[in-house]
């Protein structure tokens, strides 16, 4: 082999993708709906978190922010004891070199009962020992600030709960899909489908289906390509009273219209499907998520039916949302599926060709045709000569009897 062709090789097998033996593991997106996708060197990264604070609190986990609402008031109580005692120290009251009348803070005679009175005067307790005196105004301003200070981080910490608590995600995990989608024939069309329900009571507003083909290469040389492609939905505004199945038909315009089962089998793509929706208790925004893989998609199958008609409502069994059933299916694709479907075109009627004997036949000429015609002193021409614009007319007469009586 020469040395053009070595090269070659190996040029052809760095530009040719190949995958990676990590690709067949993880997901883009989980079932869960997270995405697996973890964040390296980001630049100024605390700093960005710092700014926004308030979505910082609300995305981290409820231990943590207890913790640090814990942390925020018990530094507070520090902070402001420290300057009471300070305070205290600076005025003479913890030596006792002052009358009780003179005075800045009564009873504030060590760090600990200084300390005790910031906690007193920020959670507004009050036990009737110590208090402020009007004999310090420096006290007084301290005891000021510390109040704004509080109500600051009481609405701040009210807030964040708040919002923790009304949190999309814990809204999202009541609105689910089924764990597997299916390709069945609809209408005559291949299509893909997936089931999608709301497992509590009321009513969600204004739900929009959408679905992406999401496929990620992984090159010899390290570089990773991410690609998208939207898939149509038949019908993607929905009113998620019922369980509903969301469709995809695997149309011409579809990423799906040449493949078929085989393919289907090794192909590496994974579809994401999402679901966004109103509350109309909370009117929020939220959004459910989960990703199927070729592998979770069962070709030949449909979803059993799972609301019934009673007398009085409608029952819906839960049980049956993952549930399907097998159904008569092709196995090749929908662009093969169409072209077997179409009828093939008949051909237009044309004459038979004749035979050259039948050909022979209508040439050979026929007998003369013989008129005959009466003596011109037999025909009697009559006709109107003062109407010009009417057509002449010829008629024939009779001969005459030459044979009359004789005279």
């Amino acid at each position: 082999m020469s040395s053009c062709s070595v090269l070659r090789a190996v040029l052809k097998s760095l530009l040719t993708p190949v995958l990676s033996p990590l690709q067949t593991k993880h997901r883009y997106v989980r079932k869960e709906g997270h995405c697996d996708v973890v964040f390296r060197h980001v630049p100024e990264s605390w700093l960005l978190f710092v700014t926004d604070i308030f979505t910082t609190l609300v995305e981290i986990r409820w231990r943590v922010m207890f913790l640090i609402f814990a942390l925020s008031y018990i530094l507070s109580w520090f902070f402001f004891g420290v300057l009471f005692w300070v305070i205290a120290l600076a005025h003479g009251d913890v030596n006792g070199d002052v009358d009780d009348e003179d005075v800045c803070v009564y009873e504030v005679r060590s760090f600990t009962a200084a300390f005790l009175f910031s906690l007193e005067t920020q959670t507004t307790i009050g036990y009737g020992l110590r208090g402020m005196s009007e004999n310090c105004m420096v006290a007084i301003v301290v005891v000021t600030v510390q109040d704004v200070v509080s109500c600051f981080i009481d609405t701040f910490v009210i807030g964040i709960v708040v919002a923790k608590m009304a949190s999309a995600r814990k809204r999202a995990q009541t609105v689910g899909f089924s764990s597997r989608a299916v390709v069945n024939l609809r209408d005559g069309f291949l299509c893909l489908s997936w089931r999608v329900g709301d497992f509590r009571r009321n009513h969600l507003v204004e739900g929009t289906a959408r679905a992406q083909l999401v496929r990620s290469t992984v090159h010899a040389t390290g570089r990773v390509d991410v690609t998208y492609e939207d898939l149509r939905i038949q019908q993607s505004d929905i009113v998620l009273v019922t369980p509903t199945t969301v469709l995809h038909r695997m149309d011409a315009g579809s990423p799906l219209h040449r493949m078929s089962l085989a393919d289907l089998r090794r192909a590496d793509f994974e579809l994401v499907v999402s679901f966004t929706y109103t509350d109309d208790t909370t009117g929020m925004l939220h959004q459910t998520r989960t990703s199927y893989t070729p592998n979770e998609i069962l070709w030949g199958q449909l979803f059993q039916e799972m609301i019934r008609v009673s007398r009085r409502h409608y029952r819906v069994d839960y049980t049956l949302f993952h549930h399907t059933a097998k159904v008569l299916a092709p196995e090749v694709s929908a662009q093969e599926f169409q072209l077997q479907r179409r009828p093939s075109p008949r051909p237009s009627p044309r004459p038979s060709p004749r035979t050259p004997r039948q050909n022979r036949r209508r040439d050979v000429p026929g007998p003369p045709a013989v008129s005959l015609e009466p003596p011109a002193d037999q025909i009697e021409t009559t006709g109107s000569t003062s109407q010009e614009d009417e057509p002449r007319k010829d008629t024939l007469a009779l001969p005459r009897d030459n044979t009359g009586p004789e005279m």
